[in-house]
């Protein structure tokens, strides 16, 4: 393996060579503490940077076994080194040159703590001496420690190989490659370097919000807010949470007050959302949405001090919205939506422009499908405001109904079916409505929010339900229907735009582009990072090329897919190594699957 010393007179004889000599840099490279591995070079300083790892043995890096001794701690560290390697790198790295040149950067993170493939706890062996040159690289690379739990780190980052215009600066490049990035190394992965405390504490706050989440089946509970939670976010833009003497910490009401326990922080009290319909009511501006936004956010982790570290929700629960305009391929829509003018089917519905109400009624029969008809079919808690969903598809008034009788009418609204959900499929429902008391007659739980704080009203709610009753008429009929699984056509999803290359690429955390065809998933409201889009753009590559055979059904290719990411990580999706890919729901890539516009379905 070649020494770091090798690398640094490599990159002195490439100065002011053309830019594209810098491709004789890949392999591996020796340095005292780590070994460097550079896995792909940039064509030119304006390119996408170059992909690095870095592997740091046990034995150098030094962190405690129980510190990943489980899986939630394990990704909570390497969470944490991927933090302190973004830190470091932004203290230590400068611009030199054109372009990238000088960059140093690992993926950006945010308040969510995400299995991503930016770090790794690997067993690594010990930096040996240099060997003589000449030996197989293969059987050079770490190998496990034998007798040992102990791990050590590795990293994947990118890097802006410096350049004036496209000219190496082989002298910059050397001290980037040769002295920074040992010094990241120095500071972020080598635990005696690290805060231990702020380390711990990190891993513990993960932990104990996977050991709340596990909690809530048992006790039939779908959401789970602590007391002293700050809940309110800086702004729309901004996710870190509200640093103000106006930011309210949340209170559960006294009737809904649970006790759960966490392994390191011990018994935490706060309000539990039981399984069924919950309603969440009041005033404008008095945090309802905003309730409701932490409740889907709780699918995931987050930092210590993000505010809502152990607000904990379902792992199933998915938000539902209409979304204008989006197409939608041989979903079956009866259950909500049936004599459709010129006596269209609504059995196998498709459409390249769905209006609010269809493209509501496919949201959810669409995340049924996907997460009841799979191999281990998991009831999802449907999340939904009124200020994102269709008016006609929620409710039908006695007046509306006095004037357009059934039969002319081919909605049949959400309030009629929500029950039918509950009961049929354990399907429980957690609804924003501020404008509608005809909710209260189909509510077991009803929230109200008052200057952010919960208040309990379901015995009021239901008290005025009977007192003024609505006169209407129940048109969902006495079941919900039933759920249709779809085979996806191979050949009306092509990556590669016809060509042999596979063409993915994404853009911010709300489009893909897929081949030809853009994919907008803006109304995918539960997406957190582009490292998860990316990771979807390569999962949809991979089940087209591995299990899409015009014979299975969507839900068996979801089932394949992510048993093969769970067995063998995201890298089993990939061609070579990524480190800016993070882990998604399989509800995520099937909402992917579905807005695909050229899909065809069976």
């Amino acid at each position: 393996m070649n020494t770091k010393e090798d690398l640094r007179q490599t990159l002195l004889d490439l100065d002011n060579r053309g830019y594209k000599a810098y491709k004789d840099l890949l392999g591996e490279y020796q340095f005292p503490d780590f070994t460097l591995i550079i896995d792909y070079v940039q064509g030119d300083p304006f390119a996408a940077p170059s992909k690095f790892r870095v592997r740091v043995p046990a034995a150098i890096a030094s962190f405690p076994p129980q510190l990943y001794q489980t899986p939630s701690r394990e990704i909570a560290l390497r969470d944490y080194l991927t933090r302190q390697f973004d830190r470091a790198a932004h203290e230590l790295s400068s611009r030199r040159g054109t372009g990238k040149s000088g960059m140093i950067a690992i993926t950006r993170v945010g308040q969510e703590v995400l299995d991503r493939t930016s770090a790794y706890l690997v067993q690594v062996a010990h930096a040996a001496a240099p060997k003589p040159k000449g030996g197989n690289p293969a059987l050079e690379r770490a190998k496990p420690a034998p007798a040992s739990d102990e791990k050590g780190v590795e990293i994947r980052f990118f890097v802006g190989l410096p350049a004036r215009g496209r000219n190496i600066l082989g002298r910059q490049a050397a001290a980037m490659l040769c002295e920074d990035i040992p010094a990241i190394v120095d500071r972020a992965l080598k635990y005696d370097s690290l805060d231990p405390d702020a380390c711990r504490r990190h891993v513990e706050t993960v932990e104990d919000a996977d050991a709340l989440r596990g909690q809530l089946g048992d006790r039939s509970l779908v959401a789970f807010v602590p007391n002293g939670a700050i809940l309110p976010r800086q702004s729309g833009v901004n996710d870190r949470p509200l640093k103000s003497e106006t930011a309210v910490p949340f209170q559960s009401p006294p009737s809904l007050e649970v006790e759960l326990t966490r392994p390191n922080g011990g018994a935490i009290a706060g309000m539990g959302i039981p399984e069924g319909i919950t309603l969440i009511v009041g005033g404008g501006y008095h945090g309802k949405s905003t309730l409701l936004k932490a409740i889907e956010r709780g699918v995931y982790n987050h930092i210590p001090g993000d505010g809502r570290e152990f607000v904990v929700t379902n792992p199933a629960a998915v938000k539902i919205r209409a979304e204008d305009g989006r197409s939608v391929s041989g979903v079956d829509i009866s259950p909500f939506i049936n004599q459709l003018p010129q006596e269209k089917s609504t059995r196998q519905f498709s459409t390249e422009n769905a209006s609010g109400s269809t493209s509501q009624a496919a949201n959810i029969m669409e995340a049924l499908e996907t997460l009841l008809l799979g191999d281990t079919p998991t009831a999802p808690v449907l999340l939904v405001d009124e200020d994102t969903a269709a008016t006609n598809f929620m409710i039908r008034d006695r007046r509306m109904q006095a004037l357009i009788a059934k039969e002319r009418e081919p909605i049949t609204p959400f309030i009629d079916k929500i029950r039918q959900l509950y009961t049929d499929y354990s399907v429980s429902t957690i609804l924003v409505m501020g404008g509608s008391g005809d909710y209260f007659d189909v509510a077991d739980t009803v929230i109200a929010m008052d200057n952010f704080q919960p208040l309990e009203l379901t015995e009021k709610a239901k008290a005025i339900a009977a007192e003024y009753t609505t006169g209407r008429t129940a048109e969902g009929g006495q079941q919900f229907g039933s759920l249709t699984p779809r085979i996806p056509l191979p050949e009306s999803l092509d990556p590669s735009r016809g060509r042999r290359d596979v063409r993915v690429k994404v853009r911010d955390i709300d489009e893909v582009t897929f081949g030809t065809e853009d994919v907008d998933l803006s109304a995918v409201e539960q997406l957190v990072s582009k490292d998860q889009l990316r990771a979807i753009a390569e999962a949809m590559v991979y089940a087209r090329q591995h299990y899409m055979d015009g014979r299975q059904t969507l839900t068996q290719i979801l089932d394949r897919v992510m048993a093969d990411i769970a067995e063998k990580g995201l890298d089993a999706i990939t061609q070579f190594p990524q480190g800016d890919l993070a882990l998604f729901r399989r509800f995520e890539l099937a909402a992917a699957i579905n807005r695909v516009r050229t899909l065809e379905m069976k």
